[in-house]
């Protein structure tokens, strides 16, 4: 059985800048991978040690997703091979278009039962690529997932966390999970796969190769804008903590705060 693992290779938000009007440009900011894929990439690895199969890490985005370090992290934390869809269209595509994009990748992959997503991407958190993969490829998906095992052939045991209680679930594969990010604990590559990880495949697909023509023209452009700067008022309250803390909430509620 391969495990397809999805990974968001963005901007480190330390990087961004911030214009005048309140732009914000990527130029200068150096790319990796989102912190909440990492416990994703992790849990298919281990699944994979555990009962066999490959772990495919797979990612889609512009030409600048397309770097050896990058790379090199990624499978130098368990995967076996890499497949990235690289396109200049897919700068500030939508989560619809990113799932039309992973689906289609998944779909053109061999024997993949199972497919997992972080919580949600690195830069717009928007949680819901994972659900629409899976809603494309016609298989079961489940989000707010924070333990998985193989339980037989084609079955697993999933536990999901909800706001009022935990859920155990016996899902059939194939399958598309989105983890919490305390499903595990990531790996640090040690310098024997970091070494080996310049030997494993990395495969790069165009959109034709996996039969997408018109993304172009169906790309959602998300203009991101940061918000107004406003200068600090610099009250300070004295007197004793609950002077204090009258004080602050007289003034929270004068600003309409409360």
């Amino acid at each position: 059985m391969n495990i397809v693992v999805c990974v968001k290779i963005a901007p480190d938000p330390e990087d961004l800048e911030i214009g005048s009007d309140g732009s914000v440009s990527t130029a200068h900011a150096e790319w990796s991978i989102g912190g909440f894929d990492l416990p994703a990439l992790e849990a298919g690895v281990r699944l994979a040690e555990i009962h066999g199969g490959k772990v495919i890490a797979l990612s889609a985005g512009p030409s600048s997703i397309n770097q050896s370090k990058i790379k090199k992290d990624i499978l130098s934390r368990g995967a076996d091979e890499l497949v990235l869809v690289v396109d200049e269209t897919l700068q500030d595509a939508s989560t619809a278009e990113t799932a039309r994009v992973l689906a289609a990748a998944i779909h053109k992959m061999e024997d993949v039962q199972l497919a997992f997503f972080g919580e949600g991407s690195a830069d717009l958190y928007f949680q819901q690529t994972g659900a629409q993969v899976g809603e494309r490829l016609g298989w079961l998906c489940l989000n707010a997932v924070q333990d998985v095992r193989l339980i037989q052939e084609g079955m697993l045991q999933v536990q999901r966390t909800l706001d009022v209680e935990m859920q155990v679930l016996d899902v059939p594969l194939p399958a598309a999970l989105s983890v919490t990010s305390d499903i595990c604990e990531p790996r640090l590559a040690s310098m024997r796969a970091i070494l080996q990880a310049s030997r494993k495949p990395v495969i790069e697909w165009s959109l034709a190769d996996i039969g997408i023509e018109n993304l172009a023209a169906s790309v959602e452009i998300l203009a991101v804008q940061a918000p107004p700067r406003t200068s600090r008022k610099g009250v300070v309250l004295g007197g004793s903590v609950e002077e204090a803390v009258r004080s602050l909430l007289n003034n929270l509620k004068k600003e309409g705060v409360l």
